[in-house]
């Protein structure tokens, strides 16, 4: 039995043109579980990551238009709760599908830390964009009164909240994970963990934690997952079949199994979107120079296939790996959801 970390997209739970309401949220899971319930019938131990950008946006605002009311909660305070909401999400959703298919196993959401370094340079630069457009005079008005770091954006004609993006140094719950998935639980357990990167907190001096305001990119955190669990698989799932380069032009071209020095070289020549696919690409090569056996990009649909090798972007360790097409040639443009 292979253990394997799936990390999937905000595009298995809320598609780019709904509305966040909880029925949609809950129809694209039932379209995303059959996938994920495929693997485990397959033989695999599963364990699943998830992102949140969309929900965690939505709570922002919320807190937003309640404070007036209600005392608003700290960032790392939502990111708690979307990990939770999206982790009831995919527990109801999954074990739901595996019942159908006669498997045992119950879905454990947890909720999950992950510490960052307090004198991480991404706490004096802050990049991340969260929640909602602002015109101009709102966003100063908040930059005083909240002191949040707010930043135009010159394309959709607005201002934007902008939080550090700390890398990710410790999943504080994976040594207890660990040494249950390695007791043999992985066969009637699947973990849902760090949900959107994980709350980031950082230690201090007495050595207590403490929460604070970031964003911890997902894909970077699923790869600290696999390794602390020892997965043999981190497979990153998108909503486009496979890494391409020249993505976008009139004949991109597909990759299929490639080797980790192949795919850091396109990764160097900027063949891959900054926020798109680019982050995807670092978290598996991150994964595979720590130990990883193997990295894969899919869609969700493409899943099962890409983990028994006909579909997808397979990025496997060695440098002198065959190039293969995946088993259908996908035609798709436009940018890949985080």
């Amino acid at each position: 039995m292979s253990r394997l970390v799936v990390a999937l997209g905000g595009n298995a739970i809320q598609r780019a043109h709904d509305h966040g309401t909880w029925s949609e949220s809950v129809r694209q899971m039932r379209r995303t579980v059959p996938a994920l319930a495929e693997v485990v019938r397959a033989g695999h131990e599963l364990i699943v990551t998830h992102g949140n950008g969309p929900q965690v946006g939505n709570l922002l605002r919320e807190a937003e238009l309640g404070a007036p009311e209600i005392p608003a909660p700290p960032m790392h305070v939502l990111d708690a709760e979307s990990e939770g909401q999206i982790g009831y999400l995919v527990a109801l959703e999954l074990e739901a599908e595996l019942r159908r298919r006669r498997l045992a196993h119950t879905v454990v959401a947890m909720i999950g830390r992950t510490e960052v370094s307090a004198r991480d340079p991404a706490f004096r630069h802050p990049t991340k964009p969260v929640g909602r457009f602002y015109p101009e005079r709102d966003a100063r008005r908040l930059a005083r009164g909240e002191g949040w770091v707010m930043r135009p954006d010159p394309q959709r004609g607005g201002w934007r909240r902008v939080v550090p993006s700390p890398r990710p140094r410790r999943w504080l719950e994976g040594p207890g994970v660990r040494r249950m998935l390695d007791a043999g639980l992985g066969s009637q357990l699947v973990p849902v963990v760090t949900g959107g990167g994980g709350i980031p907190v950082v230690r201090d001096r007495s050595g207590r934690y403490r929460g604070v305001d970031a964003v911890i990119d997902k894909d970077r955190t699923a790869a600290l997952v696999a390794l602390e669990l020892g997965a043999d698989t981190l497979a990153i799932v998108t909503d486009v079949p496979a890494a391409a380069v020249g993505f976008g032009s009139a004949h991109p071209r597909w990759l299929g199994e490639v080797g980790a020095a192949e795919m850091a070289g396109y990764l160097a020549r900027g063949e891959f979107g900054e926020g798109s696919m680019a982050p995807k690409i670092e978290a598996g090569l991150d994964f595979l120079r720590g130990g990883g056996g193997r990295f894969v990009v899919t869609d969700i649909p493409s899943l099962p296939a890409a983990l028994a090798g006909r579909a997808g972007t397979r990025v496997v360790g060695g440098s002198t790996a065959p190039r293969k097409a995946p088993s259908s040639a996908p035609r798709r443009s436009g940018k890949p959801r985080s």
